[in-house]
């Protein structure tokens, strides 16, 4: 609820939605949204609303004065240079190749440094985890770069580039990529996740409509689909997956701009949980295995 009553305190002072979130780094819908979540906590209306303008009603009078104090408090509980002392919870957002990697490997030496922080780890796609950190409701994510333009309130930290490659059963033989597409049965990566819609752009662009054998969001479920002869596909190369890549075989394709981005996409201001926990990602990436 913190972040809630920061903003809170901010549309209070300031009248306007627009106007809070010039200050917080936020969109006006992220704010409208954070104090829709603080109304619906507290069960009570807080604003009189006008036009574009947000006015404290008695309820909201009454918030005011004991957020004020709330946060006040809140900002005196830790030292924030040290973070054997530091406490809360830190949210992190993930999508389901971030499971395997780095998240494991960066949340055991997170936790050694802030002993005393939560760590909580929400699974989603990159959409859904792109709109929670715009709400605030997740300090953090690791997703898939989305193709537009993120929200200026928000940066992006890329830990990995990943081209795509076709990938097809080890006895098919295929020496045209364009051809097979157009005949082979087809593993398609799902059209819901950014990967998939990139997929999806490369086959419009050369015209191709595939014979589509199924339709999934999960990449090592379509690599073992591919070396039990189900179609082929097209993924992006991922060396968490290089074992099941073997499996198959890979065929680069002739698009070298076909590929994707994995990251973090965080506020701009980082708390320093936050920040540690972002380094902590790219150092960890920096020493992953490359793929054989």
């Amino acid at each position: 609820m913190i972040p809630e009553l920061r903003t809170f305190l901010a549309v209070a002072r300031l009248g306007t939605f627009a106007a809070a979130g010039d200050v917080m780094g936020l969109t006006q819908s992220a704010v409208s949204g954070q104090m829709k979540r603080l109304e619906d906590k507290l069960g009570h209306e807080l604003f009189e609303r006008t036009g574009r303008s947000a006015t404290l009603n008695e309820t909201g009078l009454r918030v005011f004065e004991k957020a004020q104090k709330l946060l006040s408090l809140a900002e005196t509980l830790t030292d924030p240079d040290d973070p054997s002392t530091t406490e809360g919870t830190l949210k992190i957002g993930a999508v389901a190749s971030a499971h395997i990697y780095p998240i494991p490997e960066v949340l055991p030496k997170f936790a050694s440094e802030f002993p005393k922080m939560r760590q909580s780890v929400v699974p989603g796609i990159s959409l859904e985890l792109l709109d929670k950190v715009d709400s605030r409701s997740l300090d953090l994510a690791i997703i898939i770069k989305p193709n537009f333009e993120l929200p200026a309130s928000l940066q992006w930290t890329m830990l990995q580039a990943e081209p795509f490659v076709m990938v097809a059963p080890r006895s098919w033989n295929v020496e045209n990529p364009s051809l097979a597409l157009r005949t082979m049965p087809f593993v398609r990566y799902s059209r819901i996740s950014f990967g998939g819609r990139q997929v999806e752009s490369y086959l419009n662009m050369h015209q191709i409509r595939p014979k589509d054998f199924v339709e999934l969001d999960d990449i090592s479920t379509i690599l073992s689909l591919v070396a039990d002869e189900c179609g082929i596909a097209i993924v992006p190369r991922m060396a968490i997956y290089a074992s099941q890549f073997r499996a198959t075989n890979v065929i680069e394709l002739d698009d070298r701009q076909l590929s994707r981005e994995i990251g973090i996409i965080h506020p701009r201001l980082l708390s320093d949980p936050a920040n540690r926990f972002v380094a902590l990602c790219i150092k960890a990436q920096s020493s992953e295995i490359s793929f054989p």
